[in-house]
């Protein structure tokens, strides 16, 4: 390819970027096929179930993991784990969290006059 370049007189990288042509595609991506090792509905459901299981509420998903692991059961991986949660909805603290009440601010009404006094030091 060098001697038929040097003989015509342009350049290698002339001559590959000419013979190849990519520039930008435009348009919507193609869509994606999903992996043959993905999990089925069926599947996802079951590992949801074990991240719901009672004996699991209060645990985070690192930890029912290596637990269902330590019993010789393997359902996926973490990150999968995550990403079913995330995809149901269920991806927030797992545990029951105590709500205060919103603070309510003072507020001085009056109905009349010389009903509201105030001290103003500026």
């Amino acid at each position: 390819m060098q001697k038929a370049c040097t003989l015509t007189g342009i350049s290698r990288a002339t001559y590959y970027r000419k013979a190849k042509p990519v520039g930008p595609m435009h348009g919507p991506w193609l869509p994606r096929t999903p992996p043959p090792w993905t999990l089925g509905p069926a599947e996802r459901e079951q590992v949801l179930a074990v991240l719901n299981a009672p004996a699991y509420a209060d645990l985070a998903i690192p930890q029912v993991w290596a637990r269902e692991l330590d019993e010789g059961r393997y359902w996926c991986s973490m990150s999968t784990m995550y990403r079913i949660t995330r995809a149901a909805g269920q991806s927030r603290e797992r545990r029951r969290q105590a709500t205060h009440p919103p603070r309510v601010r003072p507020e001085l009404v009056a109905t009349g006059p010389s009903q509201v006094w105030s001290w103003d030091i500026t």
